[in-house]
C-alpha cells in the first residue's frame, strides 16, 4: 500500500481539511517569494550577535555577526538570511587572494524588488581582514545585497568605506575552495557579468557557468 504525507490544518468548528504536503511546502515556498520583493516589510532589528550558516556546494561555513560593528549592515544580512533571499545565489565573483562575492537573487523578479534598496554606509570600525564579511557598494550610500568575504588582509578597503560586520569562524576552508577559475567579471574579466546576473538570474550563470559554486540554503543559527 503507498502512503502519502498530508499536513492537516483546521478551518471549522469540528471539521478537519487535508493538504498534500508538497503543495504546502510550495505555497510556502511562494509565500516567502512574495516577501522578497517587498523589502521594505524584511526590517526586523537583528540581535546584538547572530551566526548565519551557509550550506553550499562545497561544504557549511558560519559566520559570526556582531552588530555593533556595523548595525545597518548587520539588520540587512539578519533579515536576508532569514528570508531566504540566498538561498541558490552563485559566488559569481572569486578572486584568488582577494575575495568571495555573492549576493544576486536567482530570480530576477525578486533582484529587481531590492535593486534601489540602497542602505545609509555604516561607520568602519572593523578591518577588512581574512575572513571577515562586508558588503559591496558601488560607492556612498549604495548597499543593498551583495555581500563579500575577504580571502587575506584587504585593508585597503578601510578607507574606501568598506565597514565589516561580521566574520567566518567555522568553515573557511570551505570559502577557500570555491570555485574561482572564471575570474574577474564582464566586461573586464571573461566571468560573469553582473548585469545580465540582474536581468537573467541563474538561468544565465547555469548555462554559460556552471562550474560556479552556490549556497544551497542559509540559516540563522538557533
Amino acid at each position: 500500500m503507498t502512503y502519502r504525507s498530508y499536513l492537516v490544518i483546521g478551518v471549522a468548528a469540528g471539521a478537519l481539511a487535508t493538504i498534500p504536503a508538497g503543495i504546502a511546502g510550495q505555497e510556502a515556498g511562494n509565500l516567502s517569494k512574495a516577501t522578497l520583493k517587498t523589502p521594505a516589510q524584511l526590517n526586523e532589528t537583528a540581535p546584538p550577535t547572530y551566526k548565519a550558516r551557509f550550506d553550499t556546494t562545497k561544504g557549511a561555513f558560519v559566520v559570526d555577526v556582531q552588530r555593533a560593528w556595523a548595525p545597518i549592515g548587520a539588520d540587512r544580512f539578519y533579515n536576508l538570511v532569514k528570508n531566504g533571499f540566498y538561498d541558490n545565489c552563485r559566488f559569481f565573483r572569486v578572486l584568488d587572494g582577494f575575495m568571495a562575492q555573492f549576493g544576486i537573487n536567482g530570480d530576477p523578479a525578486i533582484q529587481t524588488a531590492w535593486r534601489n534598496s540602497n542602505l545609509k554606509d555604516d561607520p568602519v570600525k572593523e578591518s577588512n581582514k581574512r575572513g571577515y564579511i562586508t558588503f559591496a557598494t558601488g560607492g556612498p550610500n549604495t548597499r543593498t545585497t551583495q555581500v563579500f568575504i575577504s580571502f587575506g588582509d584587504n585593508a585597503s578597503l578601510d578607507r574606501q568605506g568598506f565597514s565589516p560586520f561580521g566574520r567566518v569562524v567555522s568553515g573557511m576552508d570551505v570559502v577557500d575552495k570555491l570555485h574561482s577559475g572564471y575570474g574577474e567579471g564582464a566586461p573586464s574579466g571573461r566571468g560573469p557579468s553582473q548585469g545580465r546576473i540582474q536581468t537573467e538570474g541563474n538561468a544565465y550563470l547555469m548555462k554559460e557557468f556552471p562550474m560556479l559554486d552556490y549556497v544551497r540554503k542559509a540559516t540563522i543559527e538557533k
